[in-house]
């Protein structure tokens, strides 16, 4: 495709084939891959945030002598200190337990599938294609395509937050129908739309 492209695009572009499993990593998040079900090779994404520091209590770090200052900032972000009368203090003396990362889960083209439900589970965000409506429900099984109902069934057993339905038949000038027969199911739905921003 980039060789066919009659224009300078500009920027370097570098393609990296990916299979399932871990296929990006730092410290920060992690990008793990499965199949889906599709008519062709498929894989479904989580963008998974590493865990965060749990909640500082100062007043802890004052009872145990922890002066205010570049020490308590340690602490709040993992690691232990030691004071000048020789004593450790591990950050699990003055924080909460850590808070698990935001979990944001694609789907790409797909029918409901079993690796998704696994890759979704307790996801902050699902974004998962939903082809066309629940009339057509044996023509998106035949074509491995989804449909509300289904998806909205998947967003409910892997316990999502909120599930955004995107990769719509153009058919479907109005997407509203879709939302709505998914709410049957699950509540938190909204269909996708170009541009759509947000807060997580």
């Amino acid at each position: 495709f980039i060789e066919s492209v009659k224009f300078d695009l500009g920027f370097p572009v570098e393609v990296k084939e990916v299979a399932e499993g871990v296929v990006c990593r730092d410290k920060r998040f992690k990008i793990v891959a499965k199949k889906a079900e599709h008519s062709i090779l498929n894989l479904a994404y989580a963008f998974i945030e590493s865990k965060k520091p749990g909640k500082f209590h100062p007043e802890k770090a004052l009872e145990l002598g922890v002066p205010k200052g570049p020490l308590w900032h340690k602490l709040q972000h993992g690691r232990k200190v030691k004071l000048p009368d020789g004593r450790i203090i591990e950050p699990r003396q003055v924080t909460d337990e850590p808070r698990p990362g935001l979990k944001i889960v694609y789907s790409g083209d797909t029918k409901p599938c079993k690796n998704v439900l696994k890759l979704a589970k307790n996801a902050d965000i699902l974004i998962h294609e939903c082809t066309f409506d629940d009339n057509l429900a044996k023509k998106a099984e035949a074509e491995w395509h989804s449909v509300p109902s289904m998806v909205a069934d998947l967003a409910k057993k892997a316990s999502v937050k909120s599930l955004y339905l995107t990769h719509i038949s153009a058919r479907y000038r109005d997407a509203s129908i879709l939302e709505e027969q998914a709410k049957k199911i699950f509540s938190n739905v909204k269909v996708a739309e170009d541009f759509m921003k947000i807060e997580v």
